[in-house]
């Protein structure tokens, strides 16, 4: 197994590389554009309905894919050239958004067409982070995954500081319809962005060498292919191939724990963060009272710590990746315990830049260690199976969040979020545990 690098981040060598520039612009804009769909749709389904459980329903239909898609989409992204499969994303969401959008221009949306809206662009985003968290592994050096992936996660937060400042203060303006319009615009930017990263297309399985490259399913699939004689034995080949692909990522899950750990670990933060927006809501207007202008400050509060945690997780030592890793955690839930009490607007987005820091360091340590130890033809299957941890938490919490906040009050919300973060806090500890 391989251990984390020791290299110290090249700034100018990462930001050479031209793929990863459009790379970069791609996931900025992307993030800009469904952080303003997130908070934007979201706020409005709160003063349409008064209800944090019709809230934590829009988190569970964009979540519930992520429970069916990443089985095939694991396969699919180790499979064929991941820039097209993240541009055909991109398109598709785009269609659904804009869409929506001429829906809330002419005054005729409904509940419903918001929640078909999310599960769609719930279907692409569960195939699509995977495929872009595999796309870095081909587009920088294997000595600065560490620097890619906090530069990465700063692109993913200046959009999303700069959606919610959108939010806040464009929302009474130009309504749930311009913001639905604006982020389906920043779709084509994105896929634009995505094309333009390399030339020409790059299988993730030419490079591969364990002994199963080509296999009797492969092999015929291939034969009846090129004759085009016999359609039923390449679907039934085909379907071979990716059920062998299945069963041999798991097997390799199995055999590294180190991997599971931080897999774990990175999916019950990620989970928390998502399902954290059903209580965010009623707390800027519920606690707070500040409207959606208080919605935009938090969630640009959670950007800025993002921004700062990921610039520091970049430069951080060996030696201290780890501790601060589980510190991290520690600090997201004995925050989130506080929150509720923090009942002024100034020092709710304090909490939200610390809660922001903390996950920016631990999503930097988590995905550079699993860029480095995870072997190129099983990344795509390998974040595939940490999506799908991460949409059973996700799904579980923004139930529990949605009832326990309607029926007993935000403290009980937060605190069962604080719960979510104990539990991962003590799989980061095994997981620096394992590093050693």
């Amino acid at each position: 197994m391989a251990t984390t690098p020791t290299h110290r981040v090249n700034w100018k060598l990462i930001w050479a590389q031209r793929g990863f520039r459009y790379f970069f612009l791609a996931m900025f804009v992307s993030l800009f554009g469904s952080g303003m769909n997130f908070a934007g749709v979201s706020w409005y389904i709160l003063v349409a309905t008064h209800s944090t459980m019709k809230v934590s329903g829009q988190v569970i239909v964009m979540t519930l894919p992520g429970l069916f898609v990443p089985f095939l989409g694991g396969v699919l992204i180790d499979r064929i050239d991941r820039r097209y499969l993240g541009v055909l994303l991109d398109l598709v969401r785009a269609f659904f958004v804009l869409a929506t959008a001429y829906v809330a221009w002419r005054s005729h949306l409904q509940l419903w067409h918001l929640y078909a809206m999310t599960l769609v662009t719930g279907v692409g985003s569960a195939m699509y982070w995977a495929t872009v968290n595999a796309l870095v592994q081909e587009v920088i050096p294997t000595s600065q995954f560490t620097g890619a992936n906090a530069a990465v996660l700063v692109g993913v937060q200046s959009g999303m500081l700069i959606a919610g400042a959108f939010v806040g203060f464009l929302y009474n303006t130009v309504g749930i319809a311009g913001i639905l319009a604006i982020d389906g615009a920043t779709y084509f930017v994105s896929s634009y962005c995505l094309y333009q990263v390399r030339r020409g297309y790059v299988s993730p399985r030419e490079s591969q060498k364990y002994p199963r490259e080509y296999n009797e399913a492969t092999e015929a699939t291939a034969e009846a292919l090129e004759t085009g004689e016999n359609p039923e034995v390449a679907e039934a080949g085909l379907s071979l191939a990716v059920y062998a692909d299945m069963k041999e990522g798991f097997a390799y899950l199995r055999r590294q724990p180190l991997v599971r750990a931080l897999g774990i670990t990175h999916s019950v933060m990620m989970a928390g963060v998502v399902s954290a927006n059903v209580v965010l809501v009623a707390l800027a207007n519920d606690i707070l009272h500040s409207g959606p202008r208080g919605l935009g400050f938090l969630e640009t509060g959670w950007a800025t710590g993002a921004i700062i945690g990921g610039l520091i997780a970049s430069q951080l030592r060996l030696a201290l990746r780890m501790p601060l890793y589980v510190a991290a955690c520690a600090g997201l839930a004995a925050g989130h315990m506080a929150t509720p009490f923090v009942a002024f607007l100034v020092g709710a987005v304090m909490m939200q830049i610390l809660f922001g820091f903390c996950r920016a360091l631990g999503g930097v340590v988590a995905q550079s260690s699993l860029m480095t130890i995870v072997p190129r033809h099983f990344m795509g299957r390998t974040q595939s199976a940490m999506a799908i941890l991460t949409t059973v938490v996700q799904l579980a919490m923004s139930i529990a969040l949605g009832w326990v906040a309607e029926g007993a009050g935000l403290i009980a919300g937060y605190a069962l979020l604080a719960l979510l973060y104990t539990g991962a806090t003590v799989s980061a500890i095994r997981a620096r545990h394992l590093m050693r």
